[in-house]
């Protein structure tokens, strides 16, 4: 049994789960004998304000207690990097600002932690303190990292190097609004979360209302931090000399009356006068940075607090907790004894939390409502003659991008490598590159819609971002390079699936793929991308759809745009091609998942299910030599390979705005039913996966292998061993 001191009689139901409680604190009856957040108002009424102050350091020390208590009730879990910021968290909440994001996601337990309080963690049947340990790290529970599941929380949070993205997001769509977001020592070591900030900022130079709020602590998840070793002033210059005009770094070691050695210090081991001095600092930090950031000033919130200040452990050793730290263990239970609140404390920041802010976050933060965006009405496709002259498929979407930028003003497309250079130029012709140098031979000027930092991440982020948080968006990215920005994505969609809103699906094109880029060499030939596509199809709202050419793009992205919270991934040539469907053709192909484009008659059918544009021109000549040996064949073009899987091979019913729709036995059998089949990708072969587990004929793939440096796509095609040879080859052989 878990030792626990005697309750008192009434402890109000929420505190159910809560193993121990305190004595009052010195001046309790002064201070905290009405809430500070009166009835009535989102916040305290002034940062200097003595009973504010001293609820605020209520509240922090609320929060360290509830982490190690949940924590701790599975020995599993982060309690030391949220801990090391407590008071500044306290004082955003109490200050009145509850659109707080992390880029931190070991700082989960602390966010559940304040999304208990304030009562939002209602909304999925969490009432108690005990509820919240019960379903800590379960499943339909408080996950191990923020979600998109979760109430009351903005974004989701794992890779470290991503917060910025969601908090700069939501400031462009919400001018008026504070965004804070923490950010770690270990996320300040990543290269993107300073140049996107920085890229943003030259973008948009009046949009401030994001607010990092740096958690100097000393150290990462298992070691010094790479910037323990800086001082105070060269962290203040690191930060101006990446764009941030105001610096607000409030150092706890300058109110330590314990003598503690290290530069890094814990304020729980403060006296309480101490204590009492270091929280009003932040509270006025806090408040100075919030006002300084709503008022047009790039802005950070820096605290310099111990790792794990006021937990089980200090430094990295506060990081996270082992099968060792249980609720029974003597490190934990006086650690929770020293931080335990008296009910009337408990029930004091209930309130104030409750209150602040205008009400628990899950229903007033931004993300708890569908952002509103205008109608788009029916876009201006432009049907091409089928056999008629060759079109660049890009550039036929680039004319509809320009259409929605025009209709949709916060829409926003991103490209790191510039929309000329894959064939979209009209893009940029349309709605201009964001630039704060006006030049109308670039189509460029600082009330553009084209982004363009010189990062996949911050393209990925910025675009993913603003989808999760309601507005369309566009990331181009050339195929080779847009893995780098592909983490990001991979969160946002995985968000998406948790979500408990509908939001605009968040759309890719890539272009330039590995057939085009022959004389580039294999720098630029890096299909394998559309692995990582293949792979991510199966959690069921992931859709990449592969047009045959240029009338086929204008369909899938026509129909992308109708889509809710899934990740559409259109990839494309900017090579003229021929015209080879119809639209009805392409829609049949994205309910279906594919389409046949040419058939003919022989003994026996070979049947060449293709994925891209550029692979269908060997599989025509082969088709061709054939049909001369009196060798039938059918030419399918896959355009929405996830229609082709069985409903079980996915998780589409476990995603919100689900999407059910598969190919059944007998329209498959219609597709690729023949007497041998023959997989034709240019890029990984995964892709073929859903064809090649439902086709019982012989059957054989050829896909991308590796690059090299070609003069012609034909070339490139040749290296791989995607010829008409070999292709008729294989079929005869198939055929035996």
């Amino acid at each position: 049994m878990t030792a626990t001191t005697p309750k008192p009689t009434k402890v109000p139901n929420f505190c159910e789960g809560i193993q121990y409680f305190g004595e009052p604190w010195p001046e309790f009856d002064t201070y905290a004998k009405t809430p500070a957040v009166a009835e009535g108002s989102k916040a305290i009424a002034s940062p200097t304000d003595p009973a504010g102050v001293y609820q605020t350091l209520l509240y922090a020390d609320a929060l360290r207690y509830l982490i190690l208590q949940v924590t701790a009730s599975k020995a599993s879990g982060h309690p030391g990097g949220f801990a090391s910021q407590a008071e500044a968290y306290a004082a955003l909440v109490m200050l009145g600002y509850k659109n707080i994001i992390t880029e931190v996601g070991h700082h989960a337990p602390g966010f559940y932690s304040a999304t208990f309080l304030d009562r939002s963690l209602e909304d999925m049947g969490i009432t108690t303190v005990q509820q919240m340990r019960d379903r800590f790290r379960e499943m339909h529970g408080l996950l191990g990292h923020l979600s998109g599941y979760i109430p009351g929380l903005l974004g989701p949070a794992g890779p470290l190097g991503q917060g910025q993205h969601f908090a700069m997001a939501a400031a462009l769509l919400h001018r008026d609004t504070l965004f804070p977001f923490t950010l770690g020592d270990g996320g300040i070591g990543e290269p993107y979360p300073m140049s996107s900030m920085a890229h943003f900022n030259t973008a948009f130079p009046d949009v401030t209302n994001f607010l990092p709020v740096f958690v100097w602590n000393g150290y990462s998840q298992e070691h010094h931090s790479m910037v323990s070793t800086k001082t105070n002033e060269e962290m203040i210059a690191f930060w101006k000399g990446n764009g941030f005009a105001e610096v607000v770094l409030v150092d706890a070691k300058d109110y330590d009356d314990k003598n503690q050695p290290e530069a890094y210090v814990d304020s729980t081991a403060f006296s309480m006068e101490k204590r009492l001095e270091f929280g009003k600092a932040v509270l006025e930090g806090i408040d100075k940075a919030a006002k300084s950031a709503l008022g047009g000033t790039l802005t950070v919130f820096i605290i310099k607090q111990l790792k794990g200040a006021g937990v089980h452990a200090r430094g990295s050793k506060s990081h996270n907790l082992y099968p060792k730290d249980i609720l029974d263990s003597p490190h934990i239970v006086s650690t929770l004894k020293e931080r335990a609140l008296p009910v009337a404390g408990w029930e004091l920041v209930r309130t104030n939390c409750e209150r602040a802010g205008g009400g628990p976050a899950s229903k007033t933060v931004v993300t708890e409502f569908e952002y509103p965006i205008p109608d788009l009405g029916e876009l201006p496709l432009e049907e091409f003659a089928v056999g008629g002259d060759r079109k660049v498929a890009t550039t036929a979407m680039g004319e509809l991008v320009g259409n929605v930028g025009q209709k949709d003003g916060h829409f926003l497309i991103t490209n790191a490598d510039g929309n000329a250079a894959s064939g979209i130029n009209n893009i940029n012709q349309a709605l201009k590159i964001l630039h704060p140098t006006t030049d109308d031979l670039y189509f460029q000027g600082p009330k553009g819609q084209v982004y363009e930092p010189l990062s996949e991440d911050a393209c990925a982020g910025l675009a993913a971002g603003l989808a999760l948080m309601g507005a369309r968006t566009l990331w181009c990215s050339y195929e080779s390079f847009a893995i780098n920005g592909l983490p990001i994505w991979q969160t946002v969609t995985q968000a998406m699936a948790e979500l408990r809103r509908p939001t605009p699906s968040t759309i890719t094109l890539f272009t330039a793929g590995a057939l085009e880029q022959g004389r580039n060499g294999w720098t630029h030939q890096r299909p394998e991308i559309e692995a990582y596509f293949a792979a991510m199809m199966r959690n069921g709202n992931i859709f990449p759809v592969f047009p045959p050419d240029a009338n086929s793009i204008q369909v899938c992205y026509d129909w992308a745009l109708t889509t809710k919270n899934k990740g559409i991934t259109i990839t494309a040539s900017k090579s003229p091609l021929p015209i080879r469907t119809t639209f009805e053709q392409t829609r049949q192909g994205l309910r279906d998942g594919a389409v046949v484009l040419q058939e003919t008659a022989g003994e026996k059918t070979v049947v060449f299910a293709v994925v891209g544009d550029m692979p269908l021109i060997p599989v025509y000549e082969a088709a061709a030599a054939l049909e001369k040996e009196g060798i039938g064949t059918r030419i399918v073009s896959v355009i929405n390979p996830r229609r082709l899987y069985r409903p079980t091979d996915t998780g589409w019913d476990t995603c919100s705005q689900a999407d059910g729709g598969f190919l059944d036995d007998a329209g498959f059998e219609k597709l690729f039913g023949g007497d041998a089949l023959i997989g034709v990708t240019g890029g990984a072969s995964l892709m073929l996966e859903p064809v090649m587990l439902r086709s019982g004929a012989k059957r054989d793939t050829f896909a991308w292998k590796r690059g090299e440096t070609a003069s012609s796509a034909g070339q490139v095609m040749e290296f791989n061993g995607l010829t008409a040879e070999a292709l008729s080859k294989r079929a005869t052989e198939l055929l035996g």
